[in-house]
């Protein structure tokens, strides 16, 4: 949508947030960018994330390889945390 300076009264101050953060909340609107500059965040388990904040609208915003590439991307299913080495060293 275009707005013209005689509209600027129209629009409203919003706040983003990272998925991460989103982790647990709803919202009534979600808009979701994917572009391959961010390759390393495009993951599966993060766009079904971002996509289940929505109540009411979810807007997904992407180039056609980013969408793929996440929707492809079970990556982080492979945690390598260490954890228990971590444990073990107390």
């Amino acid at each position: 949508m275009d707005y013209e300076f005689s509209d600027l009264d129209e629009i409203a101050l919003a706040y983003a947030t990272s998925i991460h953060k989103a982790q647990g909340s709803e919202y009534p609107a979600v808009v979701i960018p994917l572009a391959m500059q961010h390759y390393m965040l495009l993951e599966r388990n993060l766009l079904y994330t971002g996509v289940t904040r929505g109540k009411q609208l979810v807007v997904v915003i992407a180039q056609t390889k980013a969408l793929a590439m996440a929707v492809k991307n079970q990556r982080s299913q492979r945690r390598i945390t260490h954890l228990v080495a971590r444990l073990n060293q107390k």
